[in-house]
C-alpha cells in the first residue's frame, strides 16, 4: 500500500508498506513501473534501472524522513513554502 507521497517533476517519493511480506521491494517496483508504463505510453520516458529505497527502522524517525522528502520541491526552487507544493497526499494511511 502507499501511504504519503510527493511527486516531482523527475522522480517520486513515497512511503509504503507491503501486505505481503514474501514480495520484495524490487519486485513489487518492477510489478509498479510495468503497470504505469502500460498505462501511459510514452516513449521518450525511461525509468530509473533501479530504485533506491530505504526501510525505517524502529529507531528513525516517520516524521523527520517525511519533513525531508516534502521539502524536495523547496530545494528544488519549485515552490516557496512545502505548503504550496500541489503534487503530494496520501493515498492510504498507514499505521507505523
Amino acid at each position: 500500500m502507499v501511504g504519503d507521497y510527493v511527486l516531482m517533476p523527475d522522480h517520486l517519493h513515497f512511503f509504503a508498506s507491503s501486505r505481503d511480506l514474501s514480495i520484495t521491494v524490487e519486485r513489487w517496483t518492477a510489478y509498479w513501473k510495468s503497470r504505469f508504463s502500460k498505462g501511459h505510453s510514452h516513449t521518450d520516458w525511461v525509468w530509473q534501472s533501479h530504485a533506491f529505497h530505504h526501510r525505517l527502522r524502529h529507531d528513525e524517525s516517520f516524521t523527520e524522513k517525511w519533513r525531508y522528502l516534502t521539502e524536495n520541491p523547496v530545494r528544488a526552487g519549485l515552490v516557496a513554502k512545502v505548503e504550496d507544493w500541489p503534487y503530494q497526499g496520501r493515498i492510504h494511511s498507514i499505521r507505523w
